[in-house]
């Protein structure tokens, strides 16, 4: 295995790095690091076009969510061999380790692979094995959920569930995500239908770039469990009554709402109008090494920037059990290990 690669950013209280979380809106592909993305090119000898990781990271400066994905897309290439996924998902579930994760629901791109001749297998193996691992060797518990590309057609993404289904015991829910607008969810409605029928949940992306109408139609249409993103929702005062009332959770990520200019500045951000309208929101990473933080960098972003309090953190951390895939009493276990570390920790966690 490659040296462990760690970001050198900013430090992150103990408050906020130490409470228990779940991490459920996380790309793998989207935690390679530049320093891990040379690593890997150089083993296979795959060329990059960017001369050195300070020219990767000079070009980690996104107008829109197209302009993230065509570097995304890039960086991926280096991915040829089983041992590249299983030190890509190693390198992540150390870093979420040391943010206070807990459990980890992690989203996966075959397309982003198998369109370039590595084989479904070589990337699923490669991350379970790591998934696997981590449940001994970091005490962290996880789930695996396969993304179909909403920019492909929806005939590539029943190909890819075909594909999918003899890994069925490794897989616990089937997504949407890439490119929102001008792919709304009903194009893939069969596939979803499909997977349902073969005990796969739904979760999708909708409501970062595409409008409040996407939401409604990952819900009704997909019958997803959760919404990835959701933040236009607020634009749809029903809609939001309606998320309220049905404990709809929104797996928010607010440093790359801010990297893709969905909002301007942090102080922009709706989560803490979110919270407020009693909504089920949760704080994630998205992909990270793009972004500029982990899970901690992003609950003490909106801490700082939205004046969240002490008891706000501990909510999201508690919604972050309550919506992921887990059964009741392990949520109960993690849940009651959040009620420790509060009062182990009285008086930390407000904001600088």
């Amino acid at each position: 295995m490659l040296g462990r690669v760690l970001p050198t950013g900013r430090g992150v209280d103990d408050f906020i790095r130490g409470l228990p979380k779940a991490e459920l809106h996380l790309h793998i592909e989207g935690t390679l690091e530049p320093e891990l993305m040379f690593a890997i090119a150089k083993r296979n000898r795959v060329p990059l076009r960017f001369a050195s990781v300070e020219e990767v990271r000079r070009a980690y400066r996104f107008g829109n969510l197209q302009d993230f994905l065509d570097i995304y897309y890039e960086g991926a290439k280096v991915l040829l061999a089983e041992r590249d996924f299983h030190d890509l998902t190693r390198a992540y579930l150390e870093r979420a380790a040391a943010d206070g994760v807990r459990h980890a629901e992690i989203f996966f791109d075959p397309q982003t692979h198998t369109d370039r001749g590595v084989a479904f297998e070589t990337a699923i193996a490669g991350i379970h094995a790591a998934l696997a691992d981590a449940e001994s060797s970091l005490k962290m518990s996880s789930a695996l959920i396969l993304c179909f590309l909403r920019h492909l057609s929806a005939e590539a993404a029943d190909a890819t569930l075909t594909a999918a289904l003899p890994f069925r015991d490794w897989i616990a829910a089937v997504g949407l995500d890439s490119s929102e607008a001008g792919h709304p969810p009903a194009k893939f409605r069969a596939v979803f239908d499909r997977a349902r029928a073969e005990g796969l949940p739904a979760v999708a992306h909708a409501g970062e770039e595409g409008p409040p109408g996407y939401i409604r139609e990952a819900l009704d249409v997909l019958k997803a469990r959760r919404i990835d993103h959701g933040v236009r929702c607020l634009e749809d005062p029903a809609l939001v009554e309606r998320l309220a009332a049905e404990r709809v959770p929104l797996t928010v990520c607010p440093l790359s709402n801010v990297k893709l200019r969905v909002f301007d500045t942090m102080a922009d951000h709706c989560l803490k109008k979110l919270l407020r309208a009693g909504l089920v929101v949760t704080v994630n990473s998205d992909d990270p090494a793009y972004f500029g933080g982990y899970v901690a960098e992003n609950y003490e972003a909106v801490r700082d920037a939205l004046g969240l309090t002490r008891a706000d953190l501990v909510l999201l951390a508690r919604n972050s059990f309550q919506a992921s895939f887990l059964s009741p009493v392990e949520k109960r276990g993690h849940l009651e290990e959040i009620d420790r570390f509060v009062a182990d920790h009285p008086g930390e966690g407000q904001a600088r």
